[in-house]
């Protein structure tokens, strides 16, 4: 089969940094899936290892987690789906990942794709929806309504970083499904009109200062921080803006952080890395299939739209570069999406 791969960490303008190699179909056994991709996504994660995680000698790694595609054949402990069916997963970060024409994923982590988008908007969304989603209700602990009884509630989240692909998915989560309202941070014209397309409450810049922005919204203290960048950079203003007993959780990989400045508030801190239960085999590992169910039924009923970006084509050595130099830039704006294989 096609797939994607590379020997050596190198960096992304290097001929061999990602390549079109040949490899062999995998087998489902246990409770696998074999699904045929037809279309990915790309995460900062997809960089990050590629510049950090080398196979071993004489092997390939693959990159890729997001995928949508057909079930073509399961493993013998397979109970949730069968050969034809449609899904979308992000994958685990153990295994390889979806930059192939075929891929075993346990189905404990898949989901049934949304049947009213196509391929590449449903790909944009599996690993930052699973992040907005373990983000907001299991480390924020904000609390859901049904979308169709919205409530207001006191909460006010700053969203920083808004316009990527956690943002972009985040922020729809936030108003379809809570009553809290939404200060989401961004610098540039075209990512200032994204999130406010997606619902954001207030948008303020995050290149000037964010106290004296807030302040002038006046409409009270922080209560969540959903800090989704530069959490080093921006760690002082957290611990001033937020209310007592407030919470900050982060996704990125600051190099330090001193978490003694947050007692005096007592506000706590949260890490979401949503490959936790699967690179774990966590007891509970098939919430991330519940949740990516009960999102595309969201998305059916048209409470929540896709975040795919720009779309790039074909899946291969060449647009998963340019993909990659995008990421890497940090001014991309929702997700960058390609689809199918050239055909031999």
């Amino acid at each position: 089969m096609k797939a994607i791969g590379y020997s050596n960490s190198l960096p992304i303008h290097n001929a061999e940094s990602l390549m079109d190699i040949e490899i062999p179909i995998p087998v489902a056994t246990g409770h696998d899936l074999l699904v045929k991709i037809e279309a990915i996504a790309v995460n900062p994660v997809d960089s990050k290892i590629r510049l950090n995680v080398s196979p071993p000698k004489g092997q390939h790694k693959i990159l890729g987690w997001d995928a949508v595609g057909e079930v073509v054949s399961v493993g013998e402990l397979v109970t949730q789906f069968k050969p034809k069916d449609k899904v979308y997963y992000a994958g685990d970060l153990n295994r390889q990942g979806s930059n192939a024409e075929f891929q075993l994923v346990d189905e404990r982590i898949v989901g049934n794709k949304p049947t009213s988008l196509t391929n590449t908007e449903a790909a944009a969304l599996p690993l930052t929806t699973i992040t907005a989603w373990e983000l907001l209700f299991d480390h924020l602990k904000l609390a859901q309504h049904d979308p169709l009884v919205p409530q207001k509630s006191n909460d006010i989240i700053l969203v920083v970083g808004a316009a990527g692909g956690v943002g972009s998915i985040l922020i729809q989560l936030v108003k379809k499904l809570t009553g809290a309202s939404v200060i989401a941070t961004a610098s540039r014209k075209s990512s200032q009109s994204w999130v406010q397309q997606l619902g954001a409450d207030y948008i303020i810049d995050h290149s000037l200062p964010l106290a004296s922005q807030i302040e002038e919204l006046d409409i009270g203290q922080v209560t969540h921080v959903a800090s989704l960048t530069h959490t080093d950079e921006y760690m002082e203003s957290y611990v001033d803006l937020l209310a007592p007993f407030g919470k900050i959780a982060l996704i990125d990989d600051p190099k330090s952080l001193d978490v003694s400045k947050l007692k005096r508030k007592s506000l706590s801190i949260h890490w979401e890395f949503m490959f936790a239960r699967s690179m774990h085999n966590a007891i509970d590992m098939n919430e991330q299939g519940k949740l990516l169910n009960r999102v595309a039924e969201l998305v059916d009923q048209g409470h929540l739209r896709t975040t795919a970006g720009k779309n790039l084509g074909e899946i291969n050595a060449n647009n998963l570069k340019t993909a990659h130099v995008e990421i890497e830039s940090g001014t991309s704006i929702g997700k960058i999406v390609l689809e199918g294989f050239a055909t031999s």
